[in-house]
């Protein structure tokens, strides 16, 4: 099995929790809801695309998770 970099991005936006996978390697974003519903799914960018997607999701407070991080801890902080 490949170990690929792979970003988790959480976040609240008008009451409601996302979350973001994303993989610079691949090329893919996917955004998914609270109950774990794909929503949107991208694919074919380029790093830069992934950034500054990245940066867009940050402006409405996404924290990005560690992958041994657990689920929802910074809720709590």
């Amino acid at each position: 099995m490949e170990n690929k970099k792979t970003n988790i991005w959480i976040w609240l936006q008008n009451g409601q929790l996302y979350k973001s996978v994303s993989c610079p390697e691949d090329g893919t974003v996917c955004i998914f809801d609270a109950n774990g519903k794909l929503m949107i799914k991208r694919s074919g960018l380029n790093k830069i695309q992934i950034k500054q997607i990245e940066q867009y999701i940050r402006k409405y407070g996404a924290k990005k998770l560690n992958k041994n991080a657990e689920p929802f801890r910074f809720l709590g902080k």
